[in-house]
């Protein structure tokens, strides 16, 4: 535990240097990140969401793909596909974007409920079938997607279901008049993410996953949470945090299935 506290305040400090934003969301990020969460970012454009993205993924050591979500997106275009290869007669699987560590979604809200099923399952399952073979995504394996609070002509809203996919979902909100003109000026003379160092590897980011290290007392203490339906802010049994303790009525402990590390 000590040493996942350590690597997050390093992962924290290390996106501080490209991204203007609060630095409690910024330690939610890193929070599920380490917890093996996904991570829903709903905010104006032009924030910092694609830069916290790629910070994320520069800082953690981690390989980094876009998606960027249309009416027209198929399933195939995000988890790959088979193609056939004339010269030695043989069928070769290309992979999606879904194969990189770390997989930035945006306006994932526009893309159709076919292909977002096949994400969903992607960050469910872990995996992903193509052709009738099951091929695993790598680990860590995070999904950040991204939904802009205006323009939703066209777009096709995530049920709440699918939404408990994510572990958290944030705002990073407007930036200062001080951080804009910082943000504007570095677009004109450098690139900020140059100056995110790498801080960890993914096997560090592994070693400190936290959701296979809670006790099974925990796990035992949230079968027992979802058996009663209870919306409440309740004790729960060390380690968990007051984050952890709240559930929305209906679902299962497993919805969501990351506890919130955050204290």
């Amino acid at each position: 535990m000590e040493a996942a506290g350590r690597l997050a305040s390093e992962l924290v400090a290390a996106c501080a240097r490209a991204v203007r934003a609060p630095r409690e969301v910024l330690e939610a990020c890193v929070a599920c990140l380490i917890s093996g969460g996904h991570l829903m970012i709903e905010d104006a454009p032009g924030v910092g969401k694609t830069v916290l993205a790629k910070a994320l993924a520069r800082a953690s050591g981690c390989s980094y793909a876009r998606v960027q979500c249309t009416a027209d997106l198929l399933p195939a275009d995000v988890t790959g596909v088979t193609v056939w290869h004339q010269g030695d007669g043989t069928f070769r699987f290309h992979p999606g974007p879904v194969f990189a560590n770390m997989v930035l979604v945006d306006e994932i809200n526009r893309a159709s409920p076919k292909t977002q099923s096949a994400l969903l399952e992607c960050m469910e399952e872990r995996h992903v079938t193509v052709d009738g073979t099951t091929r695993p995504v790598p680990e860590p394996f995070m999904v950040i997607a991204t939904q802009n609070p205006v323009e939703y002509e066209g777009t096709f809203p995530l049920p709440e279901a699918q939404l408990d996919r994510f572990a958290l979902r944030v705002t990073l909100g407007y930036p200062s008049a001080a951080d804009e003109a910082s943000m504007i000026l570095e677009l004109s003379t450098h690139d900020a993410l140059d100056e995110v160092p790498v801080v960890a590897d993914e096997r560090t980011l592994m070693r400190c996953t936290w959701t296979r290290r809670w006790p099974t007392t925990w796990w035992a203490w949230c079968g027992r949470r979802a058996a009663t339906r209870a919306p409440t802010w309740a004790p729960a049994p060390a380690p968990a945090c007051r984050c952890c303790a709240w559930r929305v009525p209906g679902r299962s402990c497993r919805a969501g299935r990351t506890p919130c590390p955050r204290t």
